[in-house]
């Protein structure tokens, strides 16, 4: 751990709080995370920032991670002239028309057993890794289900507050 502020830290402890929340709306969906984050600032280091999120991920409601997972579009159909969508999901990029459509029938029967999107930290993984963590988890209780979607939130927060710090 760092014991000084980086230059984003820095921006981002200064930002006006609407400004800040903005921000913060942009890595996650989930207006408690967002809140729980703008109340541990000033953030000493990254690494205070990040523990934050993990705290306020370890925290939210099912309905608070249905909120964070509604900002989510499907693995496979990034939102349309999103970069962070686009980049996050890099590895559908490539994807054969069959992988497109597997993962799309995939999606569907996960979204009607669970009630929302398949959601995993994509970046960095295939279509295919998405394609066969999406089979494997299928079979989960709700409630399991339901804490590895935090536990995958939690992951796509801390890229996405990095990238945020990165940014100043």
């Amino acid at each position: 751990m760092t014991s000084t502020s980086t230059p984003g830290l820095a921006r981002f402890n200064a930002l006006e709080e609407p400004a800040a929340l903005a921000e913060l709306h942009e890595a996650c969906a989930s207006t408690v995370w967002a809140r729980r984050l703008l109340a541990a600032r000033p953030a000493a280091t990254p690494e205070d920032l990040y523990a934050a999120s993990d705290a306020a991920m370890a925290e939210l409601s099912a309905a608070d991670l249905a909120e964070a997972m509604a900002g989510h579009p499907p693995i496979g159909r990034p939102k349309p002239g999103d970069p962070t969508s686009a980049r996050e999901q890099a590895g559908m990029a490539g994807a054969s028309d069959d992988l497109k459509t597997e993962l799309l029938e995939l999606n569907l029967a996960y979204q009607e057993k669970f009630g929302h999107v398949f959601l995993i930290c994509a970046t960095g993984r295939t279509g295919e890794q998405m394609r066969d963590a999406v089979k494997e988890r299928i079979g989960n209780a709700p409630g399991q289900e339901l804490e590895i979607v935090r536990a995958e939130l939690g992951k796509i927060n801390r890229i996405r507050l990095a990238r945020l710090l990165d940014a100043a």
